[in-house]
């Protein structure tokens, strides 16, 4: 039965990846996510279904638009590949409890949307913010095993933790260093995980965070004034907290002869 979860969960995220480029490359326009139906934003035509198979579609058409031989970005196979990953993480680890296994499943795909458009456009919109806030209540129902104040503490916690951060990067540089989206974004994702997993997700945003922006730092010597956004590597604490939350704390507190 585990193997056709994990079979299933894998199939399935592929094909929301495909409906999240969708979403990636409408919502920052305006755009409807329903209508037209998906077409070469270059010349305009219509992708028809066998075009539009996630992954072997790109392959088989070696990358390009089947009528304009535009290239087609390379994001749209990683989106698909990254989705169908973290659906496929989520059940080796959730299979056991079905209802939390979507719940952790809708949650990875909308911080994949998240990311993805915080990287291009920086910018974090409120529908997806309400829909991790939607998860997170959820996610008292499905996951017993964290006590539902733990997940409120949890929430608080992650925006007064992360609005610290906001007004400290004001009062020294005088400018924001991360968005006010970003400290929303940080309290919805406390509210899924709870307290005791939120200080696992701010220690590996925070980690990952530093190192690969003081990378780009370095790469980027004349463009100190440049912004990055911050989204993505809360995202990426988010997923890691979920999947291996409880196996480090447990590994810590073992360390330190406390379990």
């Amino acid at each position: 039965m585990e193997i056709v979860i994990c079979v299933l969960a894998a199939v399935l995220g592929l094909c929301v990846g495909s409906f999240l480029n969708v979403v990636i490359y409408r919502v920052p326009l305006g755009m409807s996510i329903a209508m037209p139906p998906s077409h070469c934003p270059k010349c305009g035509e219509r992708i028809r279904w066998y075009d539009n198979i996630p992954v072997l579609s790109y392959i088989i058409l070696g990358g390009k638009c089947r009528h304009c031989k535009e290239p087609i970005s390379v994001r749209y196979t990683l989106v698909e590949l990254l989705n169908m990953l973290l659906w496929l993480l989520c059940a080796l680890r959730f299979n056991d409890n079905i209802f939390y296994l979507v719940v952790c499943c809708l949650l990875c795909s909308t911080l994949v949307a998240v990311t993805f458009i915080d990287l291009e456009h920086m910018l974090i919109f409120d529908r997806f913010q309400w829909i991790l806030a939607a998860l997170g209540v959820l996610a008292i129902f499905a996951d017993p095993s964290v006590v539902w104040w733990h997940r409120l503490v949890g929430g608080a916690a992650g925006g007064l933790l992360f609005f610290a951060f906001y007004g400290v990067a004001w009062l020294v540089y005088r400018k924001e260093g991360m968005g006010l989206g970003d400290v929303i974004l940080a309290a919805v994702c406390g509210l899924f995980l709870g307290w005791q997993r939120l200080i696992v997700m701010v220690l590996a945003a925070s980690l990952v965070g530093s190192v690969v922006l003081l990378a780009l730092r370095f790469a980027r010597k004349d463009d100190k004034q440049r912004e990055y956004p911050f989204a993505p590597f809360i995202a990426l604490g988010t997923v890691v907290a979920m999947l291996c939350g409880d196996w480090l704390i447990n590994w810590y507190l073992t360390l330190c002869g406390l379990a």
